[in-house]
């Protein structure tokens, strides 16, 4: 019996000399469909997973974005969906013979004119939000600050119309940890720099408890990597124990005071018009699918370049996403202190999941396969994606803040909830982040844009993507004509004309501060 059809089956081949690519239409699309180029399907293959465009023979490679992804474990039919369990994962580009800055991009013309209404800082900094920051010393005081934080928000907040909210940075380090461990300062740092983001107008505030290892003064001191002291009163720290605090009320009240006294100069600030290169924007993926390196990435690479022509900072992150394309990263970086750096940090995360006796196979995860992506390598083929085509200017260890303008590597782990803490630690003012399977994600201080890799998605979670890119998949839109729609949402969110949909709902994650010390 023939199968009918409501729409023409549709496939994305990347690069001319792939011999897979991926079933475009909604649910898939069953065996003995015939694509207008003559290829049938010789089974069901569902939608965003690998179709044999060719026979391959056992052992043979697998190619998809022009790269090998892996060997294929048994004889594949021309035909057949190419699942991940018949896909052998090839090993890491080795880090010693990598060409660096071989192939530095030219720079793009630069766009002229654009801006955005932005809150200026006594740093020279420019935040999207006017926001009060109360930084934590230790995990014990979070629930306090969660408490009269509520109290805030109710009493304090509508006395001050300018300023947008409050946020508890609250997080699980502090105490119990080795603290003087060589990869503390990796916590240490985020913690710091954390308070130091844009959006908080720098009007910085502490919490402690009083006895924990990081002490408020370690916390706010600055140290030999980089990292600016954080000049604070003693009148700006507030120590529970504290022997004036006689009760949980006497607490609440002095942080109570203190954060008034903060409120009323952040209630003294208003948007202006700033050029668009004091943008500082993130750029991370999560739930991703086979799409992502096609549709949504592609999408967010040129609207980072649209952002570097404007003298604008991106970064981009996710180790092991990047980790299996760094050989088509390390031409592109601005010079070769830099390209060293970027493999500085790839061999210092290979080092790190050695000693946690894992590897790279531990990413993708169940989703991602589920979305058609088999294992790491095509993972981070289309993740490389976000960084567009401009040269990598500088690398950053986790949590360090930028030197300098344009297209960043921040190093991060993948985990969504760490990678955006750790972007936030290293001074993003707005996130843009892709997702194929879908995710309510998102974070109190930094606007979040959600940008989904398929329509299907989009429709169904059409009140949490703010904007969808599935439209290039079936040719509705090219990958520029996406990229400036998002280049001019990303403007319209930071001068806060409009609402991302996770603020419109409230939807905040908590922070995930990336800690590889010992706990103790």
């Amino acid at each position: 019996m023939k199968t009918v059809h409501k729409e023409t089956p549709r496939y994305i081949r990347v690069h001319a000399d792939d011999n897979v690519a991926i079933v475009v239409n909604d649910n898939g699309l069953p065996a003995g469909t015939l694509f207008p180029c003559g290829l049938r399907l010789t089974e069901h293959v569902p939608q965003g997973h690998k179709v044999a465009l060719s026979a391959i023979a056992r052992g043979e490679t697998i190619r998809r974005y022009g790269e090998v992804i892996g060997y294929a474990l048994r004889d594949i039919a021309q035909g057949s969906w190419i699942e991940e369990s018949l896909v052998a994962l090839p090993e890491a580009p080795p880090l010693e013979s990598l060409p660096l800055a071989t192939r530095v991009p030219e720079p793009l013309p630069p766009l002229e004119g654009y801006t955005f209404a932005g809150y200026r800082n006594a740093d020279g900094s420019v935040g999207t939000r006017n926001l009060l920051g109360i930084t934590t010393s230790v995990h014990c005081v979070a629930g306090v600050v969660d408490y009269v934080v509520t109290i805030i928000e109710r009493e304090l907040l509508p006395r001050y119309p300018n300023v947008d909210g409050v946020v508890a940075l609250n997080h699980l380090y502090g105490c119990g940890v080795a603290i003087n461990a060589p990869a503390a300062i990796i916590p240490i740092r985020t913690i710091h720099n954390l308070a130091l983001n844009a959006n908080f107008g720098g009007e910085a505030m502490v919490v402690s408890l009083g006895c924990e290892k990081l002490q408020p003064e370690r916390l706010l001191a600055a140290n030999g990597d980089d990292v600016q002291a954080i000049a604070l009163g003693d009148e700006d720290i507030v120590r529970l124990q504290d022997e004036r605090h006689v009760g949980f009320q006497a607490m609440v009240q002095e942080i109570l005071r203190v954060a008034d006294r903060h409120l009323q100069r952040l209630n003294q600030r208003q948007r202006e018009t700033c050029p668009a290169s004091e943008l500082i924007v993130g750029m991370q993926c999560g739930g991703s699918d086979a799409f992502s390196g096609v549709t949504a990435n592609p999408a967010v690479g040129y609207a980072s370049d649209l952002l570097v022509r404007c003298g604008a900072t991106v970064m981009f992150s996710e180790v092991t996403e990047v980790r299996d394309a760094i050989h088509l990263l390390t031409p592109r970086v601005v010079d070769k202190a830099t390209g060293k750096r970027l493999l500085e940090e790839m061999a210092w995360y290979d080092d790190y999941l050695r000693q946690g006796q894992t590897d790279r196979s531990a990413n993708p995860s169940p989703g991602n396969k589920k979305g058609g992506l088999a294992n790491v390598v095509e993972k981070a083929l289309g993740s490389i994606a976000k960084s567009g085509r401009s040269a990598i200017v500088e690398v950053l260890s986790p949590g360090q803040r930028p030197t300098k303008r344009g297209l960043i590597y921040a190093a991060t782990p993948a985990s969504d909830f760490v990678c955006g803490t750790q972007q936030m630690a290293s001074g993003i003012t707005l996130q843009v982040f892709t997702t194929g399977r879908g995710t309510p994600y998102g974070l109190a201080a930094i606007p979040v844009i959600k940008m989904a890799t398929r329509t299907a998605l989009a429709n169904r979670w059409h009140d949490l993507i703010d904007i969808n890119a599935g439209t290039i998949a079936t040719g509705e839109e090219s990958i520029e004509q996406v990229g400036w729609r998002l280049f001019e949402l990303i403007l319209d969110i930071a001068s806060g004309r409009q609402q991302t949909w996770s603020d419109r709902f409230g939807i905040r994650n908590a922070l995930a501060v990336f800690n590889p010390a010992p706990v103790t």
